[in-house]
């Protein structure tokens, strides 16, 4: 039997039909379109959406990129069971999704594009918005999407579209090889009927499997581990995806080891459980940081080991030794490491129950590390009181404040900035979905976007999107559609007037934070002057906001428990007192690469330089 419809019918009614399958729980897999309709997709995915308005959900998006961003956050908060369809029109909708494709892959989250496409019959050669390509006709600006992409290809065919989309779905619901998936649609094709195999169109369970650890893998790990005298466990993203948090903790508690976490992975322990030692690496703790410079074992659970983590290769003993579970060969082999290729979950159990000892070093119960995981907390109270409630709050203090009205149900999204650092730092996670910080591309302008995604998938808890004042001007149009939507998450906008990390870090490699403010141009091309009369809070109040402003420790406290309780769209404007005049958060406790000039007339990036050659010694490769 078969069914006659176009391939954008036959596609929105077989991803309608998918859905995922993990411990017993079965949820769909494709629960929402995000759509920006024009020439390219109107006629095909819109007109299928129309067709069939119970069949899929649809989302109205302002652009490309923040719709990627809004299902991936959605991803995300569905620890990658679920995510969001795109669609867009041919030309610059399909470029636009470029970043956001990086994004997904780079973090490993599922989001599936469907960018329109120029005519593959050709009738008119070039079409509105074609690329032209003299040494191949078949090229077209999808092309960009195929190295950011974990799956890519072009439905020229409509019988093509059977086993692409298949493809599409495997790659999506694979734990191991998930991120972008895109498949490019012409725009003739997408109206083009054909008699769909009514099987193409039936009910499917993917099964997203927990592969279990190699017997001999799993027995060199755990020698290695049994005979380490100063393990550490580094806890990534890859805990979280695996619902492994319970495992973490049980690990932990029996081995007696202290637990750090990655931006992806902060959250997998609770702040004050015993075993949490805070952050890692360029923007972690102290208490981490140490704890890392003097161990003889790194266990990597569900992390990639990126240069934020390993402090550039300077962090770790030349002579400290790896063991990666990591659901990857790919990263499992990190660092020279013992790789231990499993699911998170499974692989902390099996783990867990091979020790036959427990560390020579670290004893159930005795946490050495107490003691300075109590002095990170008394300077992070520190960093967190104001000088007085009519003064002007620092960033850190206006993290000081949302840390006494939040509870476990409320979920952070940030993702640029110097905002990840300190709350990477200073942030005390309630809950394991609580931290939700974009650092695997770290993209600016993500948070409102996934931010709506994530209300989307946690409807009635707290959603605040963090941000500052350069990230918000990145892409504030989604607040558009949180209005639209009702959907009730708060905007805090930090005003600093300019990019504050960048230009921390300009004025750290000699470059003398040129660029990074927003001021007035003077003749001699030099920014002066007072800051530009922009006016951020009137903005996201004309896009549809309620907007809250706060001049003053006090009023922020007013405003951020007004947010927490209020039904529609809120955003809290604060201009943000500097680190200079009153405390700020703790300083970088390890070091990050980037390089600095070699050769300048300019002291400054003679000093730095300097400052850069004494810290690259310290860098080694773990082989």
């Amino acid at each position: 039997m078969s069914v006659r419809l176009t391939v954008a019918q036959a596609l929105l009614r077989f991803l309608a039909a998918q859905h995922t399958e993990r411990d017993g729980a079965r949820q769909r897999l494709i629960t929402a379109t995000w759509g920006i309709f024009g020439h390219g997709n109107v006629a095909g995915i819109g007109q299928a959406l129309v067709e069939d308005p119970g069949l899929m959900p649809y989302h109205q998006g302002r652009n490309e990129q923040a719709m990627v961003h809004a299902a991936v956050g959605y991803a995300r908060q569905s620890r990658r069971l679920s995510t969001h369809a795109v669609t867009t029109s041919i030309g610059p909708g399909a470029t636009n999704l470029v970043t956001g494709a990086a994004l997904a892959t780079v973090n490993r989250l599922p989001v599936l594009l469907l960018p329109g496409d120029t005519f593959a019959t050709r009738p008119a050669d070039p079409v509105l918005q074609q690329l032209e390509v003299p040494y191949g006709g078949e090229v077209s600006v999808n092309d960009c999407l195929r190295p950011v992409s974990r799956y890519f290809d072009r439905i020229t065919r409509p019988e093509a579209l059977i086993p692409a989309a298949l493809a599409a779905v495997r790659v999506l619901t694979d734990p191991a090889d998930t991120g972008a998936v895109t498949l490019a649609l012409p725009q003739d094709v997408q109206a083009e009927a054909y008699d769909w195999p009514e099987e193409f169109l039936a009910e499917r369970t993917w099964t997203v499997r927990r592969p279990r650890p190699d017997t001999a893998e799993l027995d060199a790990a755990a020698r290695a581990v049994g005979a380490a005298r100063r393990p550490l466990v580094i806890a990534g993203g890859g805990v979280r995806h695996s619902a492994a948090e319970d495992a973490l903790r049980t690990f932990a508690e029996r081995a007696g080891l202290p637990v750090a976490t990655t931006q992806a992975g902060k959250g997998a322990l609770p702040w004050d459980h015993p075993c949490d030692v805070g952050g890692i690496g360029h923007t972690g703790t102290a208490t981490a940081n140490d704890l890392a410079r003097t161990s003889d074992l790194i266990i990597g659970v569900g992390t990639r080991h990126t240069d934020f983590t390993t402090a550039s290769g300077t962090l770790f003993r030349r002579d400290a030794r790896f063991v990666n579970l990591n659901i990857t060969g790919f990263d499992a082999h990190k660092q020279a490491a013992l790789p231990l290729v499993a699911d998170a979950r499974e692989g902390l159990l099996a783990l867990t129950e091979a020790l036959t000892e427990t560390p020579a070093g670290h004893r159930p119960g005795t946490a050495p590390w107490a003691a300075a995981k109590q002095d990170w907390q008394e300077r992070t109270d520190a960093a967190y009181t104001p000088r007085s409630e009519d003064a002007r709050p620092t960033q850190a203090q206006v993290l000081g404040v949302l840390d006494t009205l939040v509870d476990g149900t409320d979920i952070l999204i940030n993702a640029a900035g110097s905002l990840p650092g300190d709350l990477h730092k200073l942030w005390r996670a309630r809950s394991t979905d609580q931290y939700h910080v974009e650092y695997g591309y770290s993209c600016m302008g993500y948070e409102i976007p996934a931010a709506i995604g994530v209300a989307l998938a946690a409807p009635g808890r707290p959603v605040w999107a963090l941000v500052g004042d350069g990230t918000y001007l990145m892409n504030p149009t989604e607040i558009v559609t949180a209005v639209q939507e009702r959907l009730p998450l708060t905007v805090v906008i930090l005003q600093n007037h300019g990019y504050a990390s960048i230009g921390g870090l300009s004025e750290a490699v000699g470059a003398e934070r040129f660029g990074t403010d927003y001021r007035f141009r003077a003749p001699d091309g030099t920014f002066t002057g007072a800051p530009l009369p922009v006016d951020l809070a009137a903005n996201a109040a004309s896009l549809g906001m309620r907007v809250l402003p706060a001049r003053t420790v006090r009023d922020l406290r007013e405003a951020l428990a007004d947010a927490r309780a209020a039904t529609v769209p809120t955003c809290v404007y604060v201009e943000t007192e500097t680190a200079d005049s009153v405390s700020g958060a703790p300083p970088a406790q390890a070091w990050w690469d980037v390089p600095v000039a070699e050769t300048s007339t300019r002291p400054s990036a003679v000093k730095a330089r300097e400052e850069y050659d004494r810290h690259v010694t310290a860098r080694r490769r773990h082989l």
